[in-house]
């Protein structure tokens, strides 16, 4: 390895040592290229515990859901013909339509409880695993399950927290464009030229949009470390979005760059893959047959329609829903080395010294 000419290597001087590296990252302050570099190879080294714990939470949530539309569909499944089937001009009556809506309402509920559930438990999981890559040590699946699964209350409460503090500035926004456009609409109706000032309902909403989304992405970065202190540190969920917060200081825009990055890349893999998969199931989905009369049929109809869906859902997960967590646990282990001086820890950790 060569050096530049000068002070201090050109006076005799050894070069500094560089950083002690056991595990996926050298401790060290890190650049976004180191940072994404250590996803990479984390998710090289893990990729068995990692593509396991998705698969087992994604695919449970899955299952739930599919019994949730089955539960439902042979609830009010005899109502469609009185709903969907009707002549032409007649419109369904009001008691048929009701039990559609509130099965469709749980089915809806039932699924986000367990997508909102699955996510917890990856995302507890990814902070796991880096703990044991930054150390180069080898774990188990089992291992992380555990780990996940006891640490998953507490990432749950700071992802719904989160959420919480994420809504409250877009239901203000969306309160204030609707009493705009009320006031509006009443001037307008008020005025010789009904609609001649609605132009401006477009330019509040345009403002309204500017206003609160720098808010939610400081809210968003703010607290994007909170995870990974609640599965680190074993803290609580307000606790975790405490050193979160402190973690964040003075460094936002740096980790705004580094999550809005991995953020827009992980979604572009996963729609490719999505858009992938459904070239692939194109075919076999043309040969299905949906407007037959024997229930049977539908019911084969739609487990194959949701046996696609679903390992195109997995796939897509496991890379939006991993990759994102990773790079956010290694951004924690990060701002800890450069505001707590976590190395020498980590290298005695890691047996390096």
């Amino acid at each position: 390895m060569t050096y530049p000419p000068g002070p201090p290597y050109g006076y005799g001087y050894a070069p500094p040592p560089p950083p002690p590296k056991p595990g996926v990252i050298p401790l060290a302050p890190l650049s976004f290229g180191t940072v994404l570099g250590g996803a990479f190879a984390t998710f090289g080294r893990y990729w068995k515990q990692l593509l396991g714990v998705t698969a087992a939470v994604y695919g449970t949530a899955l299952l739930l859901v599919g019994a949730a539309v089955g539960i439902a569909y042979a609830a009010v499944g005899d109502l469609f013909p009185a709903v969907f089937d009707l002549p032409s001009g007649q419109e369904p009556a009001w008691d048929d339509v009701r039990p559609l809506i509130v099965a469709f309402v749980c089915v809806w509920l039932a699924a986000m409880i367990a997508m909102v559930c699955a996510s917890a438990v990856v995302a507890a999981a990814c902070p796991a695993v880096v703990q044991e890559a930054v150390l180069g040590r080898p774990t188990t699946f089992g291992a992380v399950w555990r780990r996940a699964w006891s640490r998953m209350p507490a990432v749950l409460g700071t992802v719904v927290l989160t959420s919480l503090l994420l809504l409250l500035p877009v239901a203000l926004v969306a309160v204030a464009f609707a009493g705009t456009f009320a006031a509006l609409l009443s001037a307008a109706a008020d005025s010789d030229a009904p609609g001649s000032g609605l132009w401006v309902v477009p330019l509040v909403a345009v403002v309204l949009a500017l206003l609160i989304t720098p808010l939610a992405a400081w809210i968003w970065v703010k607290f994007s470390l909170a995870p990974a202190a609640a599965v680190v540190e074993g803290q609580g969920a307000v606790a975790s979005m405490r050193r979160s917060s402190f973690l964040v200081r003075d460094s936002w825009w740096r980790l705004f760059g580094c999550l809005l990055a991995i953020g827009a890349m992980a979604s572009f893999a996963g729609w490719l893959i999505q858009q992938l998969l459904s070239v692939l199931v194109t075919a076999p989905l043309a040969a299905v047959d949906f407007s037959g009369d024997d229930p049977g049929a539908l019911i084969a109809s739609f487990a194959v329609l949701f046996g696609f869906l679903a390992v195109g859902q997995l796939v897509s997960q496991a890379v939006v829903s991993l990759f994102p967590p990773l790079v956010a646990s290694l951004l924690y282990v990060d701002q800890r080395i450069r505001k707590e001086n976590l190395a020498p820890e980590l290298a005695r950790a890691a047996g390096v010294f």
